[in-house]
C-alpha cells in the first residue's frame, strides 16, 4: 500500500501502515510506478489529484493496463467535495447529466 501527494495527507495515510512519498516530483512519480512495474509487483496506491494529473509515463502505463496495480485518487484536503470519477464524466459525456 502506498501513498504519493500532499504531505498533509501523507501523514494520515503512514499512520495506518502506507508506504508514503509526500510532495514528490514527477521524476519520483515515475521511479515508483517503474520499479513497481519492473517487480512485478501487486500494489495498492492511492495518489492526489495533483499526482493523478501528472504527465508520468509509468503511471500512464499502470493505469492504461491494470491488473496488479490498483491506483485511485483521494481530492485534496482544502477541495470542496466533488462527487465524481472518470467513469461518472464519461457517462455523462455519453449519455446526458443527468444521470
Amino acid at each position: 500500500m502506498l501513498f504519493l501527494g500532499e504531505d498533509s495527507l501523507a501523514e494520515g495515510f503512514s499512520v495506518i501502515g502506507f508506504e508514503t512519498h509526500p510532495n514528490p516530483a514527477p521524476a519520483d512519480v515515475d521511479r515508483v510506478f517503474r520499479d513497481l512495474l519492473a517487480g512485478r509487483d501487486q500494489a495498492f496506491v492511492i495518489v492526489d489529484d495533483a499526482v493523478m494529473n501528472m504527465d508520468v509515463e509509468h503511471l500512464k502505463r499502470v493505469r492504461r493496463e491494470g491488473g496488479r496495480i490498483v491506483v485511485v485518487a483521494v481530492p485534496p484536503l482544502a477541495a470542496p467535495p466533488k462527487l465524481g470519477s472518470e467513469v461518472a464524466d464519461r457517462l455523462a459525456s455519453m449519455f446526458g447529466a443527468g444521470l
